[in-house]
């Protein structure tokens, strides 16, 4: 099978679907399909279905700009996210245009077209699809959705229960009294545990190290407030610009004064907990506040777990599994019927996808960013991707103003193809990482197979909402970007 269009998504969830909004309101000439590899719209939300899914972002900013989010919880559950990004595209005719089962192999940029020709393969026929577009735009997300990462535990096989990794949940289990480990400190491990004591026997969070847990209000009071007084859309919009400042300030000022920071977590931890529990011990992170992502606790609902004595915490390194559970490096044993591994994700970026330019492979690492979005000697491909510490959604958004700016651009001019080119510069310029201070595991598993960051505009990968903002106001035509007609 074959056909042709002017744009190609990838991907359908948040970005996808808010990519396609944009494109149908800014460039309504151009045509488009989203290939999805699942048989259904989401994506992380779709994936995902452990117990307690939920997102850790304020949904007043993780939700479009062009959508109000309704529901009065800010900390909203899966499944909820996921409705409202079947709504969105309902709403829009956006499903319209998704073919499912839809796995993206590669894609072959053809200089004499200026077209890229995206090999994909179907789900169920095995039945291989070539889809020709003027431009590329990927709406992969940060991770691998095939399998998450899981270390090699010595002994992992000789645990003669369930060992179970959250992206890959199964359907049919039972938890009900049983004793459960949680390997791991990270978001997941603090979603999981206030859903699994309201029917397993005791949880266990064995974590390595500590990680910064911050108690918020599920439903915000303002947000609430401001929506009762003035009419939705000013109310949207206001709660909007607040929450991404709010996400700046916070960021900004614990970068600049991390003692503060850290003072301002443990002060409000020790409070959630009972007098006397070991604070420093389990809950004193080894890195600064927003080194890695801040977990949310909507409710305080993961210290009231711990508080209950339903669940409990380990800080302490793994010395093997055994039969019946796991053997800490002191010599203490931690028995359990099953075991979660909530030890994080593989990132990749371009959803594993092979480039071609003029049939050269083109690896991603010896790639760089071009106003965080496209990427050096690449021509018409850009990258929905959101920022590593704050709401994934504003970021993309600009990113899909940018994009259709552009693309209106080329059409005007009668131009077939954009390039950002990396000119020689002075060697500071060159090789720095994707992010910088951002000490997450998964991003220092991945960072030496990502494409790099330059020290000035517009090579830097900002990740302030306020510096991405100028997106918006950028010049298309910058001396940067490369405009060609193609030949004929």
């Amino acid at each position: 099978m074959q056909y042709e269009v002017d744009v190609l998504i990838v991907g359908a969830g948040l970005a996808g679907i808010g990519f396609a909004h944009h494109l149908q309101n800014a460039c309504p000439t151009r045509s488009y399909k989203i290939l999805e590899s699942r048989p259904s719209i989401g994506g992380t939300w779709d994936l995902f279905r452990y117990p307690g899914v939920r997102s850790d972002s304020d949904m007043h900013t993780y939700g479009y700009s062009f959508k109000p989010w309704q529901d009065e919880r800010a900390i909203a559950p899966g499944g909820l996210i996921r409705d409202y990004i079947i709504e969105a595209a309902r709403e829009a005719d956006i499903d319209k245009h998704i073919h499912y089962g839809h796995s993206v192999k590669e894609a072959r940029w053809d200089r004499l077209t200026a077209k890229w020709t995206v090999l994909a393969f179907q789900s169920d026929t095995g039945e291989s699809v070539h889809i020709t577009c003027s431009w590329l735009q990927l709406c992969t997300g940060y991770y691998s959705y095939t399998q998450g990462y899981t270390p090699d535990f010595p002994g992992q096989n000789n645990f003669r229960g369930e060992i179970i990794h959250p992206q890959a949940w199964p359907e049919a289990i039972s938890l009900s009294g049983k004793r459960i480990i949680v390997i791991g400190s990270g978001a997941t491990a603090v979603t999981l545990i206030p859903s699994l004591i309201k029917v397993a026997g005791h949880v266990v969070m064995l974590q390595r190290s500590p990680s910064f847990i911050h108690a918020l209000p599920s439903v915000d009071a303002f947000s609430k407030r401001v929506r009762q007084l003035l009419p939705k859309k000013w109310a949207h919009l206001l709660i909007r610009w607040l929450g991404s400042r709010l996400e700046d300030r916070e960021y900004t000022e614990a970068r600049k004064d991390p003692d503060k920071a850290l003072k301002h977590f443990l002060r409000d931890t020790r409070q959630a907990l009972p007098a006397g529990y070991d604070v420093e011990k389990h809950f004193l992170p080894r890195y600064g506040a927003w080194d890695q992502r801040v977990c949310v606790s909507p409710d305080g609902d993961f210290f009231d777990a711990i508080s209950t004595g339903k669940a409990s915490v380990e800080t302490e390194e793994i010395d093997a599994f055994t039969d019946a559970g796991i053997r800490l490096n002191t010599g203490k044993e931690l028995s359990a019927d099953i075991i979660i591994t909530a030890t994080g994700l593989n990132m990749v970026l371009g959803g594993d996808i092979i480039f071609y330019v003029d049939d050269k492979v083109i690896n991603l690492k010896d790639r760089f960013l071009y106003r965080g979005n496209m990427l050096s000697d690449m021509p018409n491909l850009s990258l929905s991707t959101g920022t590593f510490t704050a709401s994934y959604t504003p970021r993309i958004e600009l990113v899909a103003k940018y994009v259709c700016r552009l693309l209106n651009h080329l059409e005007d001019q009668g131009l077939s193809d954009a390039t950002p080119l990396l000119q020689p510069t002075k060697g500071e310029q060159r090789g720095r990482a994707y992010i910088e201070g951002f000490s997450a595991g998964y991003v220092r598993r991945a960072i030496g197979g990502l494409p790099r960051q330059g020290k000035e505009e517009p090579w830097r990968n900002e990740q302030s909402f306020r510096e991405n903002k100028r997106l918006l106001t950028a010049a298309v035509d910058d001396g940067v970007l490369q405009f060609r007609h193609a030949p004929g």
